[in-house]
């Protein structure tokens, strides 16, 4: 458990392009329509609480329930892959649940938006080659900006406008698509060993 500011810079680039709080800013903002108010405070701390439990008992969790790691890895690489499609299409692939607009900075922005499936995928994989110290640094400054950028909500729209918003949701779609490819060709190879 070495501190390593290289580690830190990796793993939160990595997380950083999986959460794409920028790339969900139009998300966010059809959030805070619908449901008149998100609380980031909240949203910021529940989903600390989800990914840190998550970076501790993944693992344990998943060998409890039979499943290995590469698989889980594998599994996550496909839910990446549809996100990015969803991002750079401009498709949309995960349905609205519905959601009381009472429970939504948690559901579904705090988990599954923020903390998802991806979140949780890129966490086994980083946990597998850093240290912990060092994805909990990458996770809280990635949670840092979260918190900044719902705060900032309203006036990141006018900054960006809806052509900049759309540009930002490509590119971001584009590293996430790069980041499931890389995920599933290291973890396939060793389902088949």
């Amino acid at each position: 458990m070495k501190f390593n500011w290289s580690e830190v810079l990796t793993a939160t680039m990595v997380l950083f392009a999986v959460i794409d709080i920028i790339g969900a800013l139009p998300i966010i903002l059809e959030i805070k329509r619908r449901a008149g108010n998100i609380k980031p405070l909240r949203t910021t701390l529940v989903a600390l609480g989800i990914m840190v439990s998550f970076l501790f008992l993944g693992e344990s969790i998943l060998k409890v329930i039979g499943i290995e790691v590469n698989s889980f890895a594998v599994a996550g690489s496909f839910v990446l892959f549809a996100m990015a499609m969803e991002m750079i299409l401009g498709i949309q692939i995960f349905k609205d649940d519905g959601s009381s607009p009472k429970t939504a900075s948690i559901v579904p922005l705090a988990f599954p938006i923020i903390a998802g499936a991806g979140t949780m995928t890129s966490l086994v994989s980083l946990r597998a080659e850093y240290a912990f110290v060092n994805i909990v640094v990458a996770i809280a400054i990635n949670l840092m900006i979260v918190f900044v950028v719902l705060k900032a909500t309203g006036w990141l729209e006018k900054l960006l406008g809806p052509t900049g918003i759309a540009v930002v949701r490509k590119v971001f779609g584009i590293i996430l698509l790069a980041i499931a490819v890389k995920l599933f060709s290291t973890n396939i190879k060793e389902l088949f060993v």
